[in-house]
């Protein structure tokens, strides 16, 4: 049986040297999908033998990146580090079969022989001595590492899902390090491991791994193990066609759920940064889960455009039922600076209804969630408003003589709906000879300390009648 036949099982294989970023972010995203898609297990390995550099705040932070994407894995994480015995164990057992042998180059004697190919203009391949030299003549006092005795002639060959035919002559290719010598096992050699014991059957990972594809296709070879299939997708690139950077906005995950997407753009966005269907462009997540497959996945590297996520995140703030983008608000801000104090506001006084009652008109103009809780500012905003330049300027006398008149109307109003309210002002308006606009600019500085807001009639339902009439008071003379 080949490892297509069986039940699909992927993985995403952090290092938790870091954040988790946009790029691993994608390559999670597709191994889900694809998983989701066959009805297969996706599973996370935390890949944390570098020691030094591996943080416990960053497997948190890859988790709740995880997490914060919906993205569930299959079971408990698998880390590395607390497989080494394993590999150590499969690693003498090849020593024993002699498809793997004791090296005992030292660093001198290595670094000799990478300046000699260097000056010869020969690739840096290392041709160990003690392949086939008697371990009887090794150097007292001297703890070998272990290499993997690969074939010399013929060629790997990687059939890659996306890449295509990937062929390595084998002369290209040196009989790797599988355990060093202080007996820990080198990266290409544990994961496969892991991936074999783990049952991995899909190998979906960036392109940069795709040179190591041929090194741990030996390995399972050695093995006589089943090599997964490969999938090597391509790198995001930033708007100017340069591998994405800091300086392009490549920021980890926690920065974008920060900054207000929702999870569901960001699932749409990062899907199309490298894989297609037709023409579509707006794609739910089940539908996401019914369409994907490798074979639509390119080959050339995708440009991530802001613009482009800001457009997406916006079409999904305004389809996103309210009470369903209430609970989006509430865990954006359990996670941003000052977003306690919000909390704290909207969980009295009614305040969440308020939302409720301003979130139609917010909808229509946020394309992110900071947008949309800087579009609901005005409900946070504490008696007297401190109004910016701008609203200032529209409270000068004719205007605090307007808000005046209009007090009395709103707190005999018999009904307080924005319509209502609207033919209330309307109705003053055709009363005093006012123009609409003379009259809604300076009641919308009153009412929010600004000159742009949700639409003001909006504004007066969300606040409810008493603190409409209060901050017209404080503004009114």
């Amino acid at each position: 049986m080949t490892q297509s036949d069986r039940k699909v099982v992927t993985r995403f294989a952090p290092s938790p040297t870091g954040m988790l970023h946009i790029g691993g972010a994608r390559t999670a995203l597709f191994n889900w999908l694809f998983a989701k898609h066959t009805g297969g297990t996706f599973l996370l390995r935390i890949e944390d033998t570098d020691r030094e550099r591996s943080k416990p705040e960053h497997v948190d932070a890859i988790t709740n990146g995880l997490k914060w994407l919906e993205l569930d894995w299959d079971g408990e994480p698998l880390f590395q580090f607390a497989r080494v015995d394993r590999h150590r164990e499969v690693a003498l057992g090849l020593l024993d079969a002699g498809r793997a042998y004791n090296c005992y180059l030292t660093t001198d004697e290595l670094a000799a022989m990478r300046e000699k190919a260097k000056a010869e203009g020969r690739p840096q391949v290392i041709e160990s001595p003690w392949r086939d030299r008697d371990p009887k003549e090794a150097p007292a006092g001297v703890k070998p590492s272990v290499r993997l005795r690969t074939r010399r002639d013929g060629e790997t060959v990687v059939d890659d899902r996306v890449q295509g035919r990937v062929v390595i002559p084998n002369k290209d290719l040196d009989d790797m390090i599988i355990l060093r010598s202080d007996g820990t096992p080198t990266y290409n050699f544990a994961v496969v491991v892991d991936d074999h014991d783990m049952g991995i059957t899909h190998v979906i990972r960036g392109v940069d791994h795709l040179t190591n594809a041929a090194r741990q296709t030996q390995v399972y070879l050695a093995n006589d193990w089943d090599i997964p299939v490969f999938a090597h997708v391509p790198l995001i690139h930033g708007p100017d066609g340069a591998k994405l950077s800091k300086r392009h906005g490549a920021e980890a995950t926690d920065a974008y759920r920060a900054m207000g997407y929702l999870p569901e753009a960001m699932r749409n966005y990062l899907v199309r940064l490298g894989w297609s269907h037709g023409d579509d462009e707006i794609m739910a997540t089940e539908q996401l889960i019914e369409w994907f497959n490798l074979e639509a996945i390119g080959r050339s590297p995708a440009r991530f455009d802001f613009a482009k996520l800001g457009d997406l995140n916006g079409h999904y703030i305004r389809k996103t039922g309210d009470e369903a983008l209430i609970g989006r608000i509430r865990d954006y801000l359990e996670v941003v600076e000052g977003g306690a104090q919000k909390l704290a506001r909207l969980d009295r006084d009614g305040g969440w209804d308020q939302l409720r009652i301003a979130l139609p008109g917010l909808k229509e103009r946020a394309k992110t969630l900071v947008e949309l809780v800087e579009g609901a500012s005005f409900l946070f905003a504490d008696r007297p408003l401190v109004l910016d330049e701008k609203a200032a300027k529209l409270i000068d006398g004719d205007a605090q003589a307007v808000l005046t008149g209009l007090i009395p109307r709103f707190e005999a109003a018999a009904n307080w709906t924005a319509a209502d309210l609207e033919a209330e002002v309307r109705a003053f308006a055709e009363a005093t000879g006012a123009k609409l606009g003379k009259i809604a600019q300076p009641l919308r500085a009153a009412l929010t300390g600004r000159s742009v807001s949700p639409p003001v009639f909006d504004v007066m339902h969300a606040l409810g009648r008493a603190e409409t009439i209060a901050r017209l008071k404080d503004q009114a003379r």
